[in-house]
């Protein structure tokens, strides 16, 4: 691998599997997608059946609260090594460039190294590298025990850059077609295609290395964010797979110490594979790329809501009957405050709930604020965050459970607010829906 500590960046070392492989089987989507909904995944396992797949050597958070989670761990542990000693892979070392298309949009990326010595999630942090909403501290010691000791990564973590004038993925664009093919293969359960290509040119994975030197320098980024010129800057923020990075780095800083403890050279220490993550780098400006909201959904809800939300919000809470999900969704996406709107969906209808004088900057503050403590006072049996229209309704029409409705947030605005008022809100925003998140494909040695 190939660094360039000065941008946190590293030229990856990549592992695919051989041809021959059906991809069609081998990528499954992301791990903390579909979490409320077994049925995805059992669909995937229909169509993977015996082939060599991600789904083995991934665990799927819908399964996260199963009795014996240690025995999934054990499998996927062996899955790796199988994959390993069986000579699946072929290894090569460069950047991917990607393209993904879905919904009549393709998205381009690209995969790379980033430097988690330079990477800070928690709040307040002035890293290169940074979180954009709130990490969920008690998320990370599950993923802990799954990544610790793992052979190879398989990353879903998707990074923005801001470059408005596309100088860093621009270029591999125009050059794709004169770059080795990788994979191009069509995704399964209606998630689109992907296709990736090998940067084999010099000249192309240096412009990507000068391009990202020329959108760290501070006086860009002062321009660019109208910050003041002293402000830190942050060149990648995190889009998809925050706690995924969130648990590499957790895994890189206690390895540090446990090797500080035992005397051992720290220039060696530092040389670690476990340094450095696999992601796919996009362009926070790309026009396939939409910001969604994550919604809500209350499973097995002991307290009426309603009232809970009286009892917190007082004179300041008003409750509207809306005709149909469509009139709520209107009225919600519509908002323009100062009170903030959010949707309710039960098994007896959809109604709006508007918070007068909000003490905080968007609808989401608001309403995970209130979560926090209900689910705190044990309101709920769970609560689950989903994507899309159809999961918040589907889910929130249920007996028992209630859909949380929630508007988007404008992309443009993501840098200059992470800078200036630090983490969003967890969950703010989710990059697409469920169908349209990252497939497992690239892998990368970790032992």
């Amino acid at each position: 691998m190939r660094t360039h500590e000065s941008i946190a960046l590293g030229v990856p070392d990549v592992l695919l599997p051989k041809p021959g492989t059906d991809l069609h089987k081998w990528a499954v989507i992301a791990c903390d997608q579909y979490t409320s909904e077994p049925e995805y995944w059992e669909k995937a396992a229909a169509i993977v059946g015996d082939a060599p797949s991600t789904l083995r050597v991934i665990y799927p958070e819908v399964f996260l609260n199963e009795a014996n989670p240690e025995a999934r761990i054990a499998e996927i542990r062996a899955a790796m090594a199988r994959y390993l000693e069986a000579g699946l892979f072929a290894e090569t070392t460069g950047f991917v460039y990607t393209e993904r298309t879905v919904g009549g949009q393709t998205r381009h990326g690209l995969m790379a190294c980033l430097d988690l010595e330079q990477y800070d999630f928690r709040k307040g942090s002035t890293s290169p590298i940074r979180a954009t909403e709130g990490t969920i501290l008690e998320r990370i010691p599950p993923r802990v025990k799954i990544r610790e000791g793992a052979a190879i990564e398989l990353p879903h973590i998707m990074v923005l850059v801001d470059d408005p004038a596309d100088t860093v993925i621009g270029p591999l664009r125009a050059a794709r077609d004169a770059q080795r093919k990788l994979y191009d293969v069509e995704l399964m359960l209606g998630s689109g295609h992907v296709r990736g290509h090998l940067i084999e040119d010099a000249a192309l994975e240096a412009g990507v290395v000068s391009a990202l030197a020329a959108l760290a320098r501070p006086e860009e980024f002062a321009r660019k964010c109208h910050v003041d010129a002293a402000t830190p800057v942050l060149l990648y923020a995190m889009g998809d797979g925050n706690h995924s990075l969130a648990t590499a780095k957790t895994i890189w800083e206690s390895t540090k110490a446990e090797a500080a403890a035992r005397g051992e050279d720290r220039a060696e220490v530092l040389a670690s594979k476990l340094r450095w993550a696999l992601v796919e780098i996009v362009n926070l400006h790309d026009p396939a790329l939409v910001f969604e909201p994550i919604h809500r959904v209350l499973f097995d809800v002991k307290r009426e809501l309603v009232a809970a939300l009286r009892e917190a919000f007082g004179a300041r809470l008003q409750v509207t009957a809306a005709d149909s999900f469509d009139a709520l969704r209107a009225a919600v996406d519509g908002q323009r405050g100062p009170a903030h709107a959010i949707g309710l969906v039960t098994d007896a209808g959809c109604s709006v709930v508007e918070i007068a004088a909000p003490e905080t900057n968007l609808p989401v503050g608001t309403l995970q604020g209130f979560l926090d403590a209900y689910m705190k006072a044990d309101g709920a049996r769970e609560l689950d965050y989903v994507h899309g229209a159809e999961a918040v309704t589907t889910l929130g029409r249920k007996p028992g459970n209630v859909g949380l409705y929630l508007p988007g947030m404008k992309k443009e605005d993501l840098f200059r607010t992470v800078v200036l008022d630090g983490a969003l809100p967890r969950k703010t925003f989710s990059m697409g829906e469920a169908y349209e998140k990252r497939f497992y494909l690239e892998a990368r040695r970790l032992a």
